[in-house]
Order: structure tokens, then C-alpha cells, then sequence
């Protein structure tokens, strides 16, 4: 006799099979199946209802970041699918495995304009790196395998499964319940580089007189730290990153120059960037904020490309060599090959270089930072933060004001995704929700996020989601009662013409406190480190709301307005 479940539970079983620990979701009426079978089966999956379909997924984006494990979203159909598409182009654009499971109306009533109708599958085609509306319950165990191979396999992205309302109830046979190991986690089947290319890097990179290495977000996510640590060190070579590549190198190490480029990249830190006659990118995409919509390097410069990804080698600059595998198997094929070289250190001379900027540098920044103006300087917020966080600490940021701040001056102790922002899309409100995500699944971390106060509206009815999960993360609001990004582009580009940016002040903290989560007020430099210790070492939600320097004013780490 064939053992069946239904629909719902042959998805809750699948979802096991693959080693899903947590699922961030918001119920409808498409979903009480589901919901259902979570219900009655033991799994040990924790569902964790959220406030808006958005932070759900953006609380599954940040869990994958620090596990390396696919992170769970759903939604209910209509608009839940709707809601649930901005963390999911996030994820899939950022190169993190995020799964968004829609519940769909039933798939008989195609046609006929039953509530919450929408094309799904056409939906999401463009917006994730695999997508299906499962049409026949018996179809279910083999596209959430499906889903699962996209998602960990290659350049790691987002899938998503449309479950519509009546499959959910139709017949599954058990025996087709069943998931491959290697998926629980990601990059999975790493590809190794093909013969020669290693060797061909290695040749370009030793004949360069001022190589610079440029990481992005690729090394983290390969777990290629170690790798990148050893070649930077046995030649004394220079390392940038991308803001999506920190933590490629902890900021402590002498070979790590910081980030380069538009957005957190400095004047002293691009003098590197302009200096290298052969820049090696390693899971970077060359995009517009690491080269300064592409200044640097320039047209015809040498360039040697590692990437998992072949679509990427050679998009944006002509590659003298490129690597494509996964990026930990083609650096340890890097240092092999250096092995049979018998090459050692103190190649290039790059740490004496990256002191010399790095004093020059944050000579400005302890400069800003000591400083008693009023409202407080975003440099002393970023100082504070130095002083009081603990070493493991995670920081999650918006891509607004505390984003460049951050990401030029904060010298992370250790290597690893310990710093967290949406910089595919960069859409306000990730950070708040997100963070959530990130305490689930790094609980024993100190998880903080920033944000600007437009940000904090976008999303500040999550915090009844934190409070009902009693975690512990500290909340840093910049506030300047405007859009600020916005308001200093239009310092910079229309002459200071500032139209639509500005906004009521709120505070922030009261309406933290409404929801249950302890909080502070502050607008005074001096009361900021004692106030950001008081927050970071309370037992449950904190909030620290900081009356800032608004960007327009500011000497914010960002090219295009520091000229």
C-alpha cells in the first residue's frame, strides 16, 4: 500500500529534508494548509510570524548570510506575493540563497477572476534565478529539489515556488520525499578552474609592479578567507574590497586596505585604485560604486578576474585572465601553484603602503570623531560603536547615512560576514527586519542595526516581531528628519535646490518604547558612548535614537560629493 501525504505536508517534508530550520512568513487565506501542516507535523522547523511580507524576506536574506544556509520566506498570494518580491531581487542580485514560497489561489479557479489572481510565474521570472507555480501536488517534491540545486549551485540566488490552494490537499507519495545533503547549505558542487588558469593569474599577477586585489562579495561567500589571507600575505600584496567584500580580510590585517570606491571608499583609499597597473577582481562584479562608475581602472588596464560566475569575467573590463570556479578551490589553486614557485614574502610591499594611507586617513576621521558639535558628527556614532561593541559583533546597516560612514571607518577585528547591507538594490527599510533574521541565525553574535530615520518608517512595525521574539538586538537611528542621501545629491548635483526630501522630526525612541523595546534619546555627543553601552549590554530590544549631522553638511565618504 503507497504512503501518501498531502500537498502542504509533503512541503513541510521537503522543506525538512533540506535542512530548513527556520521559515519567516505572514499568513492568508492561501496558506491555512500550509500553516496547518506546520502545525501537526513534528518537523522542527520554528516559524516565525512577521508584520509585513517584505521583512520576512529580508529576515530570510540576512539568515542566509550568516549561516550559508537557504533562508525561508512565505507569503500569502495577491498582494503577499507582491510584498514579498523586493528581498528576493536583494538576494538573488547580492548572490545569497533565498527561497520565497507564495501560496497561490487554487490552481481550478485559473481563470475564472477568483480574488487575489495574479500570473505568479510571470511575476517572478525576471526576478529570481529560478521560479515555478507547481501545478500538480506529485510535481512538489522534485521542484523544491529543483529550487534548492538553482539556489546553491553556481553563482549562488533567490528561487521561488507558487503553492496554489487546492494541490496543497492532493495526494504525495512518500517515497518521492526525499532531498540531497549537499543542498542544506551553499556554495554546493564547487567547480574547481579549469587547467592552466590558475597558472596564467599567477604569471600576470608576478610580472605587475603595483598589483592591487579588489574582493567582493565573492570570498565570503566561498568561505575563501583563509585562502585570500594566505596569497595576500605570502606576497605583501594590497586588498580592497567592495562594501559587499568586507570582512574578505579583517580590518586589522596589514595587507587590508578598506573599501574603495563611490560609496565608503576614501580619497587616501583610491589613490591605490589609480596607482595599480594590474587589478585582480575576486568575486566582484566591477560594478559602478567600486570603480566610480568605472574612473578607475581605466580603459585598457590589466585585469585578471576570479569569479564563479562566467557571465561576470570580462562584462566590464577586458580580462587579461580570467578564472571562473569557486573562488576558495581556484585561491588554493592560486597558492599551489606558488608553492611550485617556492614564492614567499614580501613581493609587492603592500602593507608599508596601506599604513602609510590608513594613518592619513583615520588621522581625519579621530579628528571628526572627537568632535563636540551638535546635532552629533555620524564619525563620533561610528567611534562610540568601536568602543562598546564586542569583537563577534554582526552590523546590519541601511544603504542611507550610516552605510559609507561605517563601511570607511570601522575597523572590523575579524574576517567573515560580521557586516551586513542591501547594496544590489538598496532599499530602505532592510536593516530593522533583517536584523531578526541575522539573531536567528547567529544568535550567540551581538546583532546591531543601523539605519537613518526615513528608514526606521519604513519598516518600525517590526519591532512588535522583535519584541515578540525577545531578541536582543540593539537598534542605532540616525536621525536628520530628512531622506538624506537624496538631500545631499541634490547639495551636490542642483545647487542645493532641495525639493520633497525633508520630513516632520519624530522620535523615534518613543515610538520604539510604544512597542515594548527599551530606549534612548540623544543629542548630546558627550551622553553617547555611556547611552550605546547601555543599549548593547540590556538583555532585549534596544533602540538608540541619535539627533545627527544631517549629510548635506557632512563630510560623508562618498566621492561624488567630497570634490
Amino acid at each position: 500500500m503507497t504512503n501518501t501525504l498531502n500537498g502542504a505536508e509533503a512541503m513541510v517534508r521537503m522543506l525538512e529534508a533540506h535542512g530548513v530550520r527556520h521559515i519567516f512568513g505572514l499568513c492568508g487565506d492561501t496558506t491555512l494548509p500550509f500553516y496547518d501542516a506546520l502545525y501537526r507535523l513534528n518537523h522542527g522547523i520554528t516559524h516565525v510570524l512577521t508584520r509585513d511580507e517584505r521583512s520576512a524576506t529580508y529576515m530570510a536574506d540576512a539568515y542566509s548570510r550568516v549561516t550559508g544556509r537557504v533562508g525561508v520566506c512565505e507569503g500569502p498570494s495577491g498582494g503577499g506575493a507582491t510584498y514579498i518580491i523586493p528581498g528576493l531581487i536583494e538576494a538573488s542580485e547580492s548572490s545569497y540563497a533565498v527561497l520565497g514560497i507564495t501560496t497561490d489561489i487554487s490552481v481550478a479557479s485559473y481563470g475564472k477572476y477568483p480574488l487575489t489572481e495574479l500570473d505568479q510565474e510571470a511575476l517572478m521570472r525576471p526576478l529570481t534565478k529560478w521560479n515555478t507555480v507547481i501545478r500538480h501536488a506529485d510535481h512538489i517534491p522534485r521542484m523544491v529539489r529543483a529550487a534548492f540545486r538553482a539556489m546553491t549551485t553556481g553563482r549562488p540566488g533567490s528561487a521561488h515556488l507558487g503553492l496554489p490552494y487546492d494541490i496543497q490537499y492532493d495526494a504525495v507519495d512518500t517515497d518521492d520525499v526525499w532531498a540531497d545533503g549537499k543542498l542544506q547549505s551553499y556554495p554546493a558542487y564547487r567547480a574547481a578552474p579549469e587547467p592552466g588558469a590558475a597558472e596564467a593569474a599567477v604569471d600576470a599577477i608576478l610580472s605587475a609592479k603595483n598589483p592591487l586585489i579588489v574582493c567582493g562579495g565573492g570570498i565570503v561567500i566561498a568561505g575563501a578567507m583563509d585562502e585570500l589571507d594566505r596569497l595576500a600575505t605570502r606576497l605583501d600584496i594590497s586588498v580592497a574590497t567592495s562594501i559587499s567584500g568586507q570582512g574578505s580580510l579583517a580590518d586589522t590585517h596589514p595587507n587590508s586596505l578598506g573599501v574603495v570606491g563611490s560609496n565608503g571608499g576614501t580619497d587616501e583609499t583610491w589613490e591605490l585604485m589609480e596607482a595599480a597597473d594590474l587589478v585582480v577582481f575576486m568575486g566582484c562584479r566591477a560594478g559602478s560604486t567600486t570603480t566610480s562608475r568605472w574612473e578607475a581602472p581605466k580603459p585598457g588596464a590589466r585585469i585578471v578576474h576570479f569569479d564563479s560566475d562566467p557571465m561576470v569575467i570580462g562584462a566590464n573590463y577586458q580580462a587579461e585572465v580570467g578564472v571562473c570556479g569557486d573562488l576558495k578551490l581556484s585561491l588554493a589553486a592560486v597558492n599551489a601553484e606558488l608553492d611550485r614557485h617556492g614564492q614567499g614574502s614580501d613581493t609587492f610591499g603592500g602593507a608599508e603602503v596601506i599604513a602609510d594611507i590608513k594613518r592619513r586617513k583615520f588621522a581625519i576621521f579621530d579628528r571628526l570623531a572627537q568632535s563636540d558639535e551638535r546635532p552629533i558628527r555620524p564619525e563620533r556614532v561610528i567611534d562610540a560603536m568601536m568602543k562598546v561593541l564586542p569583537e563577534d559583533a554582526t552590523v546590519l546597516s541601511d544603504p542611507g547615512t550610516s552605510c559609507p560612514y561605517y563601511s570607511a571607518y570601522f575597523r572590523q577585528p575579524k574576517e567573515g560576514r560580521y557586516f551586513i547591507t542591501n547594496r544590489a538594490h538598496g532599499a530602505l527599510g532592510y536593516s530593522l527586519s533583517a536584523a531578526l533574521g541575522a539573531w536567528y541565525g547567529r544568535p550567540s553574535s551581538k546583532i546591531v542595526a543601523m539605519m537613518g530615520d526615513g528608514s526606521f518608517g519604513f519598516t518600525c512595525g517590526e519591532l512588535e516581531t522583535v519584541c515578540r521574539a525577545r531578541a536582543p538586538i540593539t537598534y542605532i537611528v540616525f536621525s536628520n528628519a530628512n531622506f538624506g542621501w537624496i538631500k545631499a545629491s541634490q547639495y551636490a548635483d542642483t545647487d542645493a535646490r532641495y525639493y520633497n526630501v525633508d520630513f516632520n522630526r519624530t522620535d523615534q525612541a518613543a515610538v520604539a518604547a510604544a512597542y515594548g523595546v527599551k530606549s534612548w534619546r540623544v543629542d548630546d555627543p558627550q551622553d553617547l558612548e555611556n547611552v550605546l553601552r547601555q543599549a548593547v549590554n540590556h538583555d532585549g530590544p534596544s533602540l538608540v535614537d541619535i539627533v545627527c549631522q544631517p549629510l548635506e553638511e557632512a563630510n560623508a565618504p562618498v566621492r561624488r560629493w567630497m570634490g
